[in-house]
C-alpha cells in the first residue's frame, strides 16, 4: 500500500519526502506498513508510530544523552558477548510490537532463539516482536517524546506487549524505574548498580559511568 493512498497525506501540497522538517497533520494515521514507507522516505527523520497509527515526531538526542546511550549499548553488547544466545539493538533500531506501535528504545535486548525465528524479510523491516529488555534515558526536560511522562507510558507498553523487563534511567535525578512483567513499577533512588536479574543472568550495569558519561 502506497503512502499516498491515505486521503489526509494525498491532500498535502508538497511531497512527504520533501517536507523539511518533517510536518505530520495530527489527525493522519497510517498503517504499519505505510508507516515504514515514510520512514524510509524520510530517513533522517526520527519517528515512531502509536499504536493508533498516529505518528510520533521525535528530536535527535542531546550529546550528553548520546555518550550515556553509546556507553549502556557497549556495556550490553559486552554482556551479550559473554553470555551468548543474545541479540543487542541501539536507539535506532525500530520493531514493531504485537499492538501495531513501532517504538525504538534506547537499547534492548532480544533472546536469540526469538531472532532467528523470524524470516530474512522480517530481520530487514522493523522486527515484529517486543524486546525481552527495553532501556530508555530520560532528557532533563519532562516535555516531548523523550520527557519521563511519555517515557512512562512507552514503558507501560512494552511491558503490555510482552517485555520481561524495562529499564527507565533518570540521570538528573540518579535514579532508576524498574518495570517488570507485570506492568508495575518500582523506583531506586541515587541507584549506583542494577542487576537485571535470573531472566538475565549475570547483566549488572554501574550506573556511576552512565551517570557520568
Amino acid at each position: 500500500m502506497s503512502i499516498s493512498a491515505s486521503p489526509v497525506a494525498s491532500e498535502l501540497s508538497t511531497p512527504v519526502h520533501a517536507l523539511a522538517p518533517l510536518r505530520v497533520p495530527p489527525d493522519l494515521r497510517l498503517t504499519p506498513v505505510q508507516f515504514a514507507q515514510l520512514c524510509a522516505e524520510n530517513r533522517e527523520a526520527v519517528l515512531e508510530l502509536a499504536a493508533d497509527g498516529s505518528v510520533i515526531v521525535m528530536t535527535p538526542t542531546g550529546s550528553e544523552t548520546g555518550a550515556r546511550n553509546s556507553r549502556l549499548e557497549m556495556r550490553l553488547l559486552l554482556w551479550a558477548d559473554q553470555q551468548g544466545g543474545w541479540k543487542v539493538f541501539g536507539s535506532s533500531t525500530g520493531f514493531r510490537l504485537p499492538d501495531d506501535s513501532v517504538f525504538s528504545p534506547d537499547a534492548s535486548l532480544v533472546r536469540l532463539d526469538r531472532w532467528l525465528a523470524l524470516t530474512p524479510e522480517q530481520r530487514r523491516g522493523f522486527a515484529p516482536l517486543c524486546p525481552d529488555l527495553v532501556v530508555e534515558l530520560a532528557s532533563p526536560s519532562d516535555e516531548g517524546p523523550r520527557g519521563v511522562s511519555a517515557l512512562r507510558q512507552k514503558m507501560a507498553n512494552y511491558q503490555a506487549n510482552g517485555a520481561r523487563l524495562g529499564w527507565l534511567l533518570l540521570p538528573q535525578e540518579r535514579a532508576v524505574e524498574v518495570w517488570g512483567a507485570s506492568g508495575t513499577a518500582s523506583r531506586l533512588e541515587q541507584a549506583t548498580a542494577l542487576e537485571a536479574g535470573a531472566d538475565f543472568p549475570g547483566l549488572r550495569l554501574n550506573l556511576l559511568e552512565i551517570w557520568d558519561a
